[in-house]
């Protein structure tokens, strides 16, 4: 499923991807993994909790639980979110003068957003998400984000836990990374649907 279906619910756990338009890999050329940790940040700061998580060169995927704290829905925060993470991946590449990325970005806005302001296109137009409803569904896919960094054309760590932009030390070894995580077991007693 993706954001061209609303996710119907505006609290619970789910897994989301983002991918980087044209499946660039704008964290890596940027170094531009803290702009995924200020969103982060910033979820927290709304009472939601950081599950899991992997941030690969050109795409995130992240186990959010999500707490129903202003009645927004989870579509508009994580749409949000891409557009937090965007600012700070464009202010990078310029930086870095990376010219020719930033106007392959900006050959991928539409006329529409164009005329509303928008310059790039930093991540695809829509999400992958599914809503975790058991213990096993959260392992299944914790495990997918954790071994993420250790396959296919990848390789980039022999073990999860060796890579440094993901949970998997926490869940394999007990130790909070980079940047830590809440266990979906402690989750098990809190009642995300509660407005705070």
């Amino acid at each position: 499923m993706n954001v061209r279906n609303a996710i119907p619910e505006n609290s619970g756990i789910y897994f989301i991807t983002l991918t980087c338009r044209g499946w660039n890999n704008l964290f890596s050329i940027t170094d531009g993994y803290s702009a995924v940790y200020h969103w982060f940040d910033h979820l927290k700061s709304k009472a939601h909790c950081i599950v899991g998580y992997v941030i690969m060169p050109n795409h995130l995927h992240a186990m959010i639980g999500f707490r129903n704290t202003e009645g927004k829905s989870i579509n508009m925060i994580v749409g949000n979110g891409k557009r937090f993470m965007a600012y700070e991946l464009i202010r990078l590449l310029e930086e870095r003068k990376e010219s020719n990325l930033l106007i392959e970005l900006a050959s991928c806005v539409n006329k529409t957003e164009r005329k509303r302001g928008k310059l790039h296109d930093v991540f695809e137009p829509s999400f992958d998400w599914k809503e975790c409803y058991t213990d096993d569904f959260i392992e299944q896919k914790l495990h997918y984000i954790h071994e993420n960094p250790c396959r296919g054309k990848w390789n980039l760590v022999n073990y999860p836990w060796e890579y440094i932009h993901s949970s998997a030390r926490f869940y394999y070894n007990g130790e909070q990374g980079v940047y830590p995580v809440t266990s979906f077991m402690e989750l098990k007693d809190v009642d995300l649907t509660t407005t705070i």
